[in-house]
């Protein structure tokens, strides 16, 4: 398990900001927090280098691209062995369709988010590229009628930890 990093009132604050909109400039950043631009500079930088911040990522609108069908395939993968499991994930992975992958504990061995143009595009995804493998012993589809992001992502608070 990755060691935590001691954030301040304003590294969290910092991280709020920027995980609400990651193209904040500093000087916009520094007047919000209360700081000089080149500390909020300084404690972005320290954030990147300790592997608090691990990157910027751009959202694209799946629909606007011709893919606006999503979908969450539960996939259990027989034998379980690492060296089936490496090369399915690279293959799963490396699809267009795949959003995300899960590594599950439980009867599913992993969770594949995907998005697709249709149904007959999604079926053609199931069989071609999922049950065709030799090593998936089962898929489950479940459609994704909608989805909410949630709030920045901080640490638990001292009382969320004592609980």
């Amino acid at each position: 398990m990755a060691e935590s990093v001691v954030l301040d009132p304003v590294d969290l604050h910092l991280l709020r900001l920027l995980q609400n909109d990651a193209r904040t400039t500093y000087r916009d950043l520094a007047a919000r927090v209360g700081v000089a631009p080149s500390t909020c500079l300084d404690r972005v930088t320290r954030l990147r280098r300790s592997g608090v911040i691990l990157g910027h990522r751009l959202e694209l609108d799946p629909a606007k691209l011709g893919r606006g069908l999503e979908a969450l395939l539960s996939v259990q993968v027989r034998p379980h062995r690492r060296e089936l499991v490496g090369p399915f994930v690279e293959r799963i992975r490396a699809l267009p369709e795949s959003r995300t992958v899960f590594h599950l504990t439980g009867p599913d061995d992993y969770l594949v988010h995907v998005a697709v143009s249709d149904m007959t595009d999604l079926q053609r995804l199931v069989l071609d590229e999922f049950t065709s493998q030799r090593e998936v012993a089962r898929v489950e589809t479940r459609l994704i009628f909608q989805q909410w992001e949630c709030g920045p992502l901080l640490p638990p608070t001292p009382s969320a930890q004592t609980q």
